[in-house]
């Protein structure tokens, strides 16, 4: 009766975990990926037709940067709680706009994904994993896709000298995944 009693406790304490474990942690995402392939704007789009899993790739290299827009910052995403790489640039479009463009993003799948401009240096490996948070910091909006190119709108008020960094960070657990250091182009 006690063994009985015993494992009917312990199944009910691993229902009551799971409830709350899976929704908080999504396990599920470390097996998922969001491929996002945006055109770099004020760019002739390209064709996304393809047999391979790696989206095409769009440089911000400056020749290839429409001429009526303008790279203001650039920089290369490091690896933080979870391995990511890429690029960033900042680009002020013919209308005045800004956007940040993400560029050959691969990073993992995560709960509540978002990408934030900050006013926090960029420091390698763990001890730079949740410094985003600590100042000044404006979120651009959820992550789109853990893979690919990607837009985010700069709003007009932003004013781009008080942030130094962008981060992909989860808001949920409060770390950065990966960071970019912001350079005048």
């Amino acid at each position: 009766m006690k063994k009985r009693t015993a494992l009917v406790t312990a199944a009910a304490v691993a229902v009551v975990v799971a409830a709350v474990a899976l929704p908080l942690f999504q396990p599920w995402r470390l097996f998922t990926d969001t491929v996002v392939d945006e055109a770099l704007p004020g760019a002739v789009p390209i064709s996304t037709q393809t047999s391979s899993t790696t989206p095409p790739t769009v440089s911000v290299a400056p020749k290839q940067v429409p001429p009526t827009t303008e790279v203001l910052l650039t920089g290369k995403l490091i690896t933080h709680e979870h391995e990511t790489s890429g690029t960033v640039a900042v680009l002020r479009l013919s209308d005045g706009s800004r956007v940040l463009r993400i560029e050959n993003l691969n990073t993992s799948d995560g709960p509540d994904l978002k990408v934030w401009l900050s006013d926090a240096n960029v420091v390698p490996g763990r001890a730079g994993w949740h410094l985003f948070d600590d100042g000044r910091y404006r979120s651009l909006g959820s992550l789109k896709g853990n893979h690919g190119n990607q837009n985010y709108p700069v709003p007009a008020g932003v004013t781009l000298g008080d942030f130094r960094s962008v981060a992909i960070w989860c808001d949920r657990f409060n770390v950065s995944f990966g960071a970019a250091e912001l350079k005048p182009a």
